[in-house]
């Protein structure tokens, strides 16, 4: 298959396609289990109970890296069934490769834009929880038009949330984490899980990565976000 990312042309986006070197085992993952893993954006709205073939809690995640923490995720929790979305095709190589070898079942990706997904291929009201963990904090004030959380974005998140469904947001960079908050409080049909103004303390099904585990020895700070739909 052609391995790059699809996605609709846009003037502002929340990332920079990097060409990233793939290794060997990333490139055959994509031969070899992309078929099982894989969903493609162009194939359009997709069926989840139908992909996973069962009902069930249902959670998306935007921009999952190289996949270490979702994997986690779904090993942890069989029972949950994971959509995952990363536009850097190393991340989603290494990711179908981890999964393939230890047959997980409950785990689908996308190689494709966020927005672009949820626009065209996700149901509204279908998912339960929508996980953007450690989104790129474009911290150059001249740049953070392009941070992918902004006030359509949540609109669009909570439209594909069932109403009771959750946002969780996580990030170490304490003014993004600041615009968030004062984000998600000024929307409509969200309410924050924790007090008002506050955020909420790491919750036990998110692993604590290696990313974290580094900060957190340098004194560095991680801040969680929690928003329910409430309408």
């Amino acid at each position: 298959m052609e391995i790059r990312p699809e996605y609709r042309d846009k003037t502002i986006r929340s990332y920079v396609v990097r060409a990233g070197r793939m290794t060997k085992a990333q490139r055959s993952a994509f031969d070899s289990g992309w078929g099982r893993y894989g969903l493609r954006l162009a194939d359009g709205k997709i069926d989840i109970e139908a992909v996973f073939g069962r009902s069930g809690t249902k959670v998306l995640e935007i921009g999952f890296g190289m996949g270490d923490s979702l994997l986690q995720m779904a090993i942890e929790q069989p029972n949950t069934d994971f959509i995952g979305i990363e536009v850097h095709p190393p991340g989603v190589g290494s990711l179908i490769n981890a999964a393939g070898s230890k047959d997980i079942e409950n785990l689908r990706l996308y190689l494709a834009d966020a927005t672009d997904v949820l626009s065209e291929c996700i149901a509204p009201q279908s998912l339960d929880r929508v996980q953007l963990y450690f989104p790129d904090p474009w911290h150059k004030k001249k740049h953070n038009k392009r941070r992918i959380v902004q006030p359509e974005f949540l609109q669009l998140i909570r439209s594909r949330l069932c109403v009771g469904g959750l946002l969780h947001m996580a990030t170490d960079w304490q003014p993004y984490a600041q615009q968030m908050l004062e984000l998600v409080e000024a929307a409509e049909g969200y309410a924050n899980t924790a007090d008002t103004g506050d955020y909420a303390p790491r919750p036990s099904f998110r692993p604590l990565t290696k990313f974290e585990k580094r900060g957190e020895r340098l004194g560095h700070g991680v801040w969680d976000l929690i928003a329910q739909r409430t309408s």
